[in-house]
């Protein structure tokens, strides 16, 4: 899974360093590289394994080809995604367009968040953090899990 919160920088040419548990997850699951587009929930990078991305393609595919919000997933989240491969150092190259959907310049935080990351710019996220942590203790109980008996 992807866990934790890492701090990388981009380098002159615009390239950063995947965290090594990332990369080793994805290649775990047969994967040298991710699925990146801009959150339409947030001022951050979603990016999710080619398999989490292939789930969600078949959901939009579920919708009625003629309903609207078909169009709007497929436009708001597959017509902004990029495949993005990692070279031999485990490094990515994020375009202009998804650094200016984060407003990251230079240093950025890879979110772990289960079965996908995000890619937050550092102000932005520890704000996001603030937020987010009072939100989880307002809504803490209704997050529940599955019992399962010991017979």
């Amino acid at each position: 899974m992807f866990l934790s919160t890492f701090e990388n920088k981009l380098d002159k040419k615009g390239r950063v360093s995947v965290p090594s548990s990332f990369r080793s997850y994805l290649s775990n699951l047969g994967y040298n590289g991710i699925v990146c587009y801009p959150s339409f929930n947030h001022q951050c990078l979603e990016a999710w394994p080619q398999d989490r991305i292939e789930k969600l393609t078949n959901a939009i595919d579920s919708l009625n080809p003629f309903e609207e919000k078909k169009d709007f997933f497929a436009t708001s989240i597959l017509a902004e995604s990029t495949s993005l491969q990692f070279d031999s150092e485990g490094r990515i190259l994020l375009s202009s367009k998804l650094l200016k959907h984060a407003r990251i310049r230079t240093t950025m935080l890879f979110v772990g968040q289960g079965k996908t990351f995000q890619i937050w710019e550092p102000t932005t996220f520890e704000k996001f953090k603030v937020n987010a942590k009072k939100k989880s203790n307002i809504n803490r109980a209704s997050l529940k899990w599955e019992h399962k008996l010991n017979n």
